[in-house]
């Protein structure tokens, strides 16, 4: 079995208007306050989700966390995924994941994130991107990291053009998110667009500073 080469580890912090930033690993006993985070959020996430097979409930439920974690960590163990808690302040608020990691020539990945709507637009989403991405650049040695987000999720597409992706195309009905099959548009960075990292970008823009 292969060892992630970025797995597990504590990434950060940086501080923004919510607080401090940090990454860490997901762990079990985060599953009392990742079902209430992700149940309070539906309204806030489920539009931008891939389509469930089960209740949003039941596949939040406080029960359902262990399976998952337990999944997400085997993977990460594998060298194929990075499952991490974003935390505010030492709290969990979030969660960021580098999945889809292929090495050989490619050594790409893709990034996807959520946060809670409590300290939406506050800089935490911006900040754990900008350290997801130095973290795989860094340790996780990738070359390439992409990500995909709905046209009509300005937030998100704002998120994301905030730490320096750059637009490549639309992907017409490429996921089934919230019943329909929808468009996404693909962004991407490699290194080489990276002088320095993320976020020192973030921090040289104002959005963000050394904690």
């Amino acid at each position: 079995m292969s060892v992630h080469p970025g797995w597990p580890a504590r990434v950060g912090p940086l501080r923004v208007r919510a607080g401090r930033v940090t990454l860490r690993p997901i762990r079990l006993r985060d599953a009392g306050v990742w079902s209430r985070l992700r149940i309070e959020n539906r309204e806030h996430l489920e539009p931008w989700e891939p389509t469930g097979q089960a209740s949003w409930a039941d596949r939040h439920h406080v029960t359902a966390w262990p399976g998952l974690c337990s999944s997400l960590r085997a993977e990460a163990r594998r060298g194929r995924m990075l499952p991490m808690a974003i935390d505010v302040d030492g709290s969990f608020r979030g969660q960021i994941t580098v999945g889809n990691i292929v090495r050989g020539a490619l050594f790409s990945a893709w990034i996807g994130y959520w946060v809670d709507q409590a300290v939406s637009g506050q800089g935490v989403a911006t900040a754990a991107l900008a350290l997801g991405l130095d973290h795989s650049f860094g340790p996780m040695g990738l070359h390439r990291v992409e990500a995909t987000v709905r046209p009509e999720n300005v937030a998100s597409r704002a998120v994301l053009q905030h730490v320096g992706f750059r637009e490549e195309g639309l992907l017409r009905r490429y996921l089934d998110v919230d019943g329909k099959w929808r468009d996404h548009v693909l962004v991407a960075m490699t290194v080489e667009e990276v002088p320095g990292s993320v976020s020192d970008r973030l921090v040289r823009a104002g959005r963000a500073s050394w904690a």
